[in-house]
């Protein structure tokens, strides 16, 4: 059973079209197919937006039984699928299932002549699946998304994905990387615990063999005051993707590019850089432009890893990006957790108290 790597994600969203045109505006993704009714999708509407190597499904449902429409109310939008690249689908999704992963959608093969993809979804935590991927061809899905020629970006500011981070909730950490190295045969590479303001979280990072597929698995300390993981867990409504970290080669253009297309970024104090080379080494780039764009910087035994996390656009206050640049770093910025943490404590001071709804609430003013 070889998994290679993330194939694409797709999200569950409100509104595909209007998702779309924030990652395509905001991020330079670009519509590369879609699909809906007169494809073959029943009850649906999807768009497929690509950049380097990066591939986003952005899902709509059409009527309120559809699986994305019970997602979206439960969770908001969000990653409700990550697929992943094998080289045999039918004999990896029976390994799955041998090993105790649920399926969800059994083999099933599409062809165009030119190209044949065959799919098959299987359990993954929380109400995210994971679907297995066999290609051969261009066509992303021959017959249900139709594909639109473009010319690919001269200069994408992506290459690919490079991890996720996944909260889950209190107590279940283990379990969690427990299933994925006994079922998925990933490994687990790294643990940490981490304390910052009086908040408390587990960490693990669990990576398939290949090195393509990372996750990085967060529960909250609950013996800690509750912090921004625990309003995750109670927005999103249980287990999710927190973040998905984008890879660049160049982080200080690709910020600045970002920047200039509107993107927020979390906010860096100015005291993180009077020592940071003191800290780190030497960064070849100059502080003060890393200052200017809150880049954050941080060593490993390796080498060094730049990263920077945007503000959540969702209602929600959930799903956010991370952009990396891996310079022989092989961890995942350990050492700016703290920074992350008062950033997004800034954050959360503007955003709404997780409540109760309101059984009878009052009339909005317009």
């Amino acid at each position: 059973m070889n998994i290679f790597g993330i194939d694409h994600l797709e999200l569950y969203v409100g509104d595909a079209q209007q998702a779309a045109y924030y990652f395509g505006a905001a991020f330079g993704l670009e519509v590369g197919g879609r699909g809906g009714p007169e494809t073959g999708l029943i009850g649906q509407r999807s768009l497929l937006m690509e950049h380097g190597q990066v591939q986003l499904v952005l899902t709509s449902g059409l009527y309120a039984d559809h699986a994305a429409c019970h997602y979206v109310q439960q969770h908001g939008d969000g990653v409700a699928v990550v697929a992943m690249r094998v080289d045999d689908v039918a004999d990896c999704f029976a390994e799955l299932v041998s090993r105790g992963a649920a399926p969800m959608s059994p083999p099933r093969t599409f062809t165009d002549g030119a190209s044949t993809v065959s799919f098959a979804d299987v359990g993954g935590f929380g109400d995210v699946v994971h679907r297995l991927v066999q290609r051969e061809g261009d066509s992303f899905l021959p017959g249900p998304i139709e594909m639109i020629e473009r010319e690919p970006a001269e200069h994408p500011m992506f290459g690919m994905i490079d991890h996720l981070a996944i909260c889950v909730p209190a107590g279940q950490l283990q379990a969690t990387s427990d299933f994925y190295q006994q079922v998925y045969g990933f490994d687990q590479i790294f643990t940490e615990y981490i304390e910052v303001a009086g908040q408390g979280m587990n960490s693990v990072v669990v990576q398939s063999p290949s090195g393509g597929v990372t996750f990085t698995l967060i529960e909250p300390d609950t013996a800690r005051r509750p912090g921004q993981i625990d309003d995750f867990l109670q927005w999103h409504a249980g287990a999710g993707v927190q973040h998905i970290a984008l890879i660049t080669d160049d982080i200080v253009s690709t910020v600045d590019r970002l920047g200039h297309r509107g993107v927020r970024f979390l906010t860096t104090p100015n005291a993180y850089y009077r020592n940071l080379e003191a800290r780190v080494g030497p960064v070849d780039a100059p502080i003060a432009e890393l200052a200017r764009l809150g880049i954050l910087v941080d060593r490993d035994h390796w080498g060094q890893l730049l990263q920077i996390f945007t503000e959540s656009t969702h209602v929600r206050r959930t799903l956010f990006i991370e952009v990396i640049e891996r310079r022989g770093a092989r961890t995942f910025g350990s050492g700016n957790i703290k920074a992350l943490y008062e950033a997004k404590e800034r954050e959360m001071v503007h955003a709404p108290t997780p409540m109760a709804a309101d059984p009878d609430p009052e009339p909005m003013e317009v």
